[in-house]
């Protein structure tokens, strides 16, 4: 019988570690060194001394969470939420929030330097919203826990699948104030409910719904009761089944309106809507403002979704060209686009990361490219555009990684970067949200 090799586990020391930290990385850890490699370190702040312990130790970096801060950061501040050290969903509320943004802004310099040689670039003003209370969607976690024989209702622990029961969150929408505490108690009353494996939120202009995830058939009459239950608290609930589409055809329509642009976006509540509507319509403003449309211009936007980028755009440009790969996202799109009486726009549904080909959506008549892709970039797409033919670029990034890799790929086309700016999406986390503009030389 072959004999296959098997590399020993390394054997992390118990010890704790006394860490002078330098600097931050674009996920909110502080980055320190540890035997000539280095070490990031969750809660840790640059300028600090802490005491650590090793949670992974990897040939090329290790990992560590801080266990006390032996010389603090005059930046560093009391966390406002009670779950802090325990829920994963925010990582910065021991940094002080201006701060937060210079530290941001810091990491992205560092990724551009590294990916696309950039170095002195033409940093504007962040987009910001209020710091609390600004999700205005989520997806919490649902689990029994048989150990306290009781379902759970929370978020995940921070790289981990355990869920830390959450009374209220602060960073969500006031409107879901008493979510986790009535849901808590639901749950637990009914053992009917224990498939309930997750509950979405989201709130639109004028209604505020709540979708509960199940595994197995609840009975009409529970179901009766818990939605005479949402409506005591102004919530919409819908359940959902097997199927991965969320039927809610028997509901009003979800939509959000942007007052400064006079546009209404309905959406489907399985289709993406950015979750700060606050900062969504600020960057929407900044991308019209950016990119100084005459009226002439032909824009492409790629991962257009439901048509946030390409409606707003359209009524300052000649035509504007939306692609994005989920179909029901297309068809919303071109809805809204009827709805708010644009003419110049057209939705096409295409795989973005397959070959492009000749794709029936693409002109050499079209001179503004517009991009917001998901995390893993645009890349995929980048590399088969003749990317010489447009002007200008617009890229909208969630991902400072794929981002300052993608500008290489932009500025190797004989494109300069002019502007760039950070848009706080989600304040007090790590999560970093950008827009750049490049021009071609």
């Amino acid at each position: 019988m072959a004999q296959f090799f098997q590399a020993k586990k390394k054997t992390l020391t118990q010890e704790s570690l006394t860490l002078a930290i330098t600097g931050m990385d674009h996920q909110g850890r502080g980055v320190a060194k540890h035997h000539n490699k280095v070490c990031f370190v969750n809660g840790a702040l640059p300028g600090e001394t802490v005491k650590v312990k090793l949670t992974e130790d990897k040939a090329r970096y290790s990992a560590a969470n801080t266990i006390k801060v032996i010389s603090a950061s005059e930046s560093r501040e009391k966390p406002f939420c009670e779950h802090y050290q325990q829920c994963g969903g925010c990582q910065l509320q021991h940094l002080r929030l201006d701060q937060q943004l210079v530290e941001k802004q810091v990491a992205v310099s560092q990724l551009f330097t590294k990916f696309a040689k950039l170095d002195g670039m033409n940093w504007q003003v962040p987009l910001l919203s209020a710091p609390t209370h600004y999700r205005r969607s989520a997806r919490l976690a649902v689990m029994y826990d048989k150990t306290a024989k009781k379902m759970r209702v929370g978020y995940r622990a921070q790289g981990s699948k355990q869920i830390v029961s959450v009374k209220q969150c602060e960073v969500l929408s006031d409107v879901y104030r008493d979510i986790f505490s009535v849901f808590d108690t639901v749950l637990n009353q009914n053992g009917e409910l224990r498939s309930v494996s997750h509950i979405q939120l989201c709130q639109a202009d004028r209604h505020n719904f709540v979708v509960l995830r199940h595994t197995k058939n609840i009975s009409e009459a529970l179901k009766n009761t818990i939605v005479e239950l949402g409506l005591v608290h102004k919530w919409r609930v819908i359940f959902q089944g097997e199927s991965q589409h969320i039927e809610h055809s028997h509901l009003p329509m979800p939509f959000y309106h942007l007052p400064e642009l006079d546009l209404k976006f309905e959406f489907g509540l399985d289709n993406f809507i950015q979750v700060n509507a606050q900062v969504n319509q600020a960057m929407l403003l900044q991308a019209v403002k950016w990119l100084d449309l005459k009226g002439t211009e032909q824009v492409l936007d790629l991962f257009c979704g439901i048509g946030n980028f390409s409606l707003a755009i359209a009524n300052y440009a000649k035509s504007v060209i939306g692609v994005e790969g989920i179909s029901s996202a297309v068809a919303i799109a071109a809805q809204n686009a009827q709805t708010n009486q644009i003419t110049n726009a057209q939705f096409h549904c295409f795989d973005l990361t397959q070959a492009m080909q000749q794709a029936p959506w693409f002109s050499k008549d079209l001179d503004i490219l517009v991009l917001d892709p998901s995390r893993t970039g645009a890349m995929a797409i980048l590399e088969q555009l003749p990317l010489k033919q447009f002007k200008t670029i617009l890229y909208v990034s969630c991902d400072p990684v794929t981002l300052a890799r993608d500008s290489a790929i932009i500025t190797q086309a004989a494109f300069s970067l002019e502007k760039i700016g950070l848009m706080n999406m989600f304040p007090h986390t790590g999560h970093i949200e950008t827009m750049a503009l490049f021009q071609r030389r």
